[in-house]
């Protein structure tokens, strides 16, 4: 495997074990430990994990390295399919979200984007996202200020959401834990629910990332209804009948 899928497999070891000596992780992957020492650096750079005496680890349950995690390579295909929507030069927001994370990687064209660097400008309320693209060379980020949540590092609350009225893009990015036809997108935080909805007020079009696990989910705080999304990308397990009922309402559906 190449260096881009190893790092995705620790990060799929790690998400499965909790946490991993890097002894027994060279083994797993039968690579050098010099090559996993190096790798391991790489990603606790990008914030993805956390290494203390030996062992590899995660920070939190809430962590956005730990949800980046898991389902690696799927969320990597979303994003990249998401990025060709935004044209190079172009000022976007982006909300919280693992898979979020990935587009901003592809949209800065740090390692593990892919693409080449091109001279975005990212408006996002997550620390964790404007920490992962401060060595990028092109890529200006503007990171909204309020309250802020230690572990999913992220800005919520009155002050972020006025913050974010002082801007007007073309595409919102969002992520989501849930969706019913009934509730339509759902989180699982009240805060960043609203944050969601304040930030989507100031975007001509909203659009959605998210695994197809999420369609058999249901969060307990309301993000927006379908009609007030224009676009869902998400992998090819997405339901049938959930893809029918986006497309019913006018939702643009791109299976990565």
């Amino acid at each position: 495997m190449d260096m881009t899928e190893r790092r995705g497999r620790i990060l799929e070891i790690l998400d499965q074990d909790g946490e991993i000596g890097v002894g027994v992780l060279a083994d797993q992957l039968a690579v050098s430990r010099v090559t996993v020492l190096k790798d391991l650096s790489e990603l606790e750079e990008r914030g993805l994990l956390r290494r203390e005496r030996g062992l590899v680890t995660f920070d939190s349950t809430d962590d956005v390295g730990r949800r980046m995690a898991r389902h690696y390579g799927t969320k990597r295909r979303i994003a990249r399919e998401a990025a060709r929507a935004v044209a190079s030069g172009e000022t976007v927001m982006i909300e919280s979200g693992s898979c979020c994370a990935f587009l901003a990687e592809e949209l800065a064209g740090i390692e593990g984007g892919g693409g080449a660097a091109r001279k975005n400008s990212i408006i996002t309320n997550s620390a964790f996202i404007a920490g992962l693209l401060r060595n990028a060379p092109f890529c200006r980020v503007v990171l909204l200020g309020g309250d802020y949540q230690k572990e999913a590092q992220v800005m919520v609350g009155p002050l972020a959401r006025e913050c974010s009225e002082h801007f007007f893009t073309d595409k919102l990015f969002i992520g989501a834990d849930g969706f019913t036809p009934e509730t339509g997108f759902t989180g699982k935080d009240l805060l960043r629910g609203d944050m969601v909805r304040g930030m989507a007020r100031q975007a001509r079009h909203t659009i959605v990332l998210t695994e197809s696990e999420k369609f058999f989910e249901k969060g307990v705080v309301s993000l927006l209804a379908a009609e007030d999304v224009s676009d869902v990308y998400t992998d090819s397990r997405i339901p049938s009948e959930t893809e029918a009922f986006l497309l019913s309402k006018g939702v643009a559906v791109h299976k990565a």
